[in-house]
């Protein structure tokens, strides 16, 4: 159990947590409208924000989220906020452009330490949040790092085992990364999960991932 409130000093670090979690959450609900998206991991609006006016706050999220991890660096989800706060960052201008749906160094270095967080976060944890492991499975393909690509989609199947679309962005990851029999089986679970007038332009989509890695970057 994550939280054992059993004893004084354990209940000290968790009302920590989650006071930090709070705010980080609230400037989330507030600044960039997270969770209010549909499909697998409302978090995924961060790439809509598009002004440079919530640049600075974006980085106060992060210093705060990093505060948090410094205070309490064997807390999973301290970590898992530290990684939300940094794909917030790097979604945002100038280090994201909307226009060309492209990343700056800057950008892509916030990706990469995210993709770092995340190798932390799932030492802390046997149960990764979906959420969370979205967030590192598109910041390792945008990175084109397919194969940390492929593990970070497990993650989120193993969390969401009736979900299609988990599946389907792990086989194509897992053929990106050259890993035909993980993207055979992932391909085929994926198809059995979709309604049959789907399963067609679905089988076609995930034979062309076999090929073409952009599917994966994609996802």
């Amino acid at each position: 159990m994550l939280f054992d409130l059993r004893s004084r000093g354990r209940r000290r670090t968790v009302q920590v947590i989650y006071l930090g979690l709070a705010l980080l959450m609230m400037g989330g609900l507030v600044l960039f409208g997270v969770g209010a998206g549909n499909g697998i991991g409302g978090l995924l609006n961060a790439f809509t924000n598009n002004g440079s006016s919530n640049s600075s706050a974006v980085n106060q999220q992060t210093t705060a989220a990093l505060k948090l991890v410094k205070a309490n660096p064997t807390e999973a989800s301290a970590w898992g906020a530290l990684i939300e706060a940094r794909w917030s960052d790097a979604g945002q201008s100038p280090d994201f452009n909307t226009a060309t749906s492209t990343y700056s160094a800057a950008g892509k270095k916030q990706l990469t330490l995210l993709a770092q967080d995340w190798q932390r976060y799932t030492q802390l944890t046997s149960s990764p949040s979906p959420d969370v492991a979205i967030l590192a499975a598109e910041a390792d393909g945008i990175l084109e790092r397919y194969a940390a690509e492929s593990g970070a989609w497990q993650a989120v199947v193993n969390a969401q085992p009736t979900e299609a679309k988990g599946y389907e962005c792990l086989a194509a990851s897992a053929y990106a990364a050259k890993d035909t029999r993980v993207g055979n089986l992932a391909a085929a679970k994926a198809v059995s999960l979709v309604p049959k007038l789907q399963q067609l332009q679905l089988k076609t989509v995930l034979n062309g991932a076999k090929t073409n890695p952009e599917v994966a970057q994609e996802c």
